[in-house]
């Protein structure tokens, strides 16, 4: 059985990231893996970058038993994704299909598609379920879990 003992999550906080989460810790729990809660800020945002690393480090799988890291970096979403996992020996990189940034391409957002071609470990790539993805604008808030 492949062995997983490190799972980074990149969220941007979208209904896509809720989903890819939710496999994220399941992930975790089933390995005894190490989850990385990792957001990556864009400079320039209009948003506060401390807005942003407090609502990071908010988010808790249910499972006290998971050991959580909360990581924020700035710079480009895909390109630090990337290196973050290659630097640390992640071994399974989880995230959704789209983000918030209204980006998306025609089956996946561009960031998703930039980490896929150029990830060092496997990839986990979730969208939503076709009935919630009518009902979901692309800026919804990622359900935070403490």
């Amino acid at each position: 059985m492949l062995r997983i003992r490190k799972i980074l999550f990149p969220t941007d906080f979208s209904s896509y990231s809720n989903q890819a989460y939710l496999h994220a810790v399941a992930i975790a729990e089933v390995h005894k893996a190490t989850l990385v809660l990792v957001y990556v800020n864009v400079p320039g945002q209009a948003a506060d970058a401390n807005y942003w690393r407090d609502l990071l480090h908010q988010i808790r799988p249910a499972n006290p038993a998971i050991d959580v890291e909360h990581v924020f970096l700035e710079g480009d979403p895909a390109t630090e994704i990337v290196r973050y996992a290659r630097d640390s020996g992640v071994d399974r990189i989880v995230m959704g299909t789209h983000g918030r940034t209204g980006t998306d391409r025609l089956l996946m957002g561009s960031v998703a598609e930039k980490v896929l071609r150029d990830a060092p470990c496997s990839i986990l790539v979730v969208k939503l379920p076709h009935s919630q993805r009518k009902s979901h604008r692309s800026d919804d808030a990622l359900v935070v879990h403490h």
